[in-house]
């Protein structure tokens, strides 16, 4: 997706604290998204860069709100933001999916390499997360499986604090929400939420799309976000 957007934006892609390459997500007694939230917002500046358009993906999307609610963004776009539950089932419901996804991963690793070779098997280790598979390259696959197992311990924590977007932004910043039509992770219940919490966002339904929407339809998240971030 990245070459659909970098021609018209200069783009800063991050690993979250506890997840890629990026440190162990050290929280210290605090909330660990206001931790994440504090980490990723000191890197703006320290690169020199002033209000920059914001953007993220499921516990991504709410990092990328929170400099919204600061003032400290151009403009924000999200893709199925966490943050947004309509019950306590639906958190408890999302903890279960990345808890089997990080279980069946680990159980695979000695052949994800194999089942990364086809889409049936890209199918099996992404399961609930995409609804086209066969896009993704056997390499991703086999990336992303490491990487999502490694980020386990985070995401316990990130859970164990189950934390809901409550604060206003300010008129002024531009916000975008897409959201996959076949999301099965945070479900449409939790749009409806986000609506209703800001108002003021521009609402994008990304059809046929699942909770990973860049890999189920690159051009369309590239327009997304290029949209989002032109004010």
């Amino acid at each position: 997706m990245l070459d659909l957007i970098t021609p018209q934006r200069e783009v800063i892609t991050v690993d979250l604290p506890g997840h890629g390459q990026s440190p162990p997500l050290r929280d210290d007694g605090r909330h660990p998204v206001e931790v994440i939230a504090d980490e990723i917002a000191e890197l703006p500046s320290g690169l020199g860069i002033d209000r920059p358009h914001v953007a993220g993906n499921s516990l991504g999307g709410t990092i990328a709100l929170t400099p919204a609610a600061t003032g400290h963004a151009a403009s924000v776009t999200t893709l199925s933001p966490a943050g947004f539950p309509a019950s306590d089932n639906e958190v408890r419901y999302a903890w279960a999916i990345f808890t089997a996804a990080r279980t069946l991963g680990r159980a695979a690793m000695p052949v994800v390499p194999r089942l990364s070779r086809s889409a049936a098997g890209r199918g099996l280790l992404y399961g609930v997360m995409v609804t086209r598979p066969g896009q993704i390259t056997p390499e991703q696959a086999e990336g992303d499986v490491v990487s999502f197992v490694a980020a386990g311990a985070a995401m316990r924590k990130v859970f164990a604090a189950s934390a809901r977007f409550t604060a206003p932004v300010p008129d002024d910043v531009p916000v975008t929400i897409a959201w996959g039509t076949s999301d099965r992770v945070l479900p449409q219940s939790n749009a409806r939420v986000a609506r209703q919490q800001l108002p003021l966002a521009r609402f994008v339904p990304l059809p046929g799309c699942g909770h990973v929407p860049m890999t189920d339809d690159p051009e369309l998240i590239a327009k997304v976000l290029l949209d989002g971030s032109t004010v």
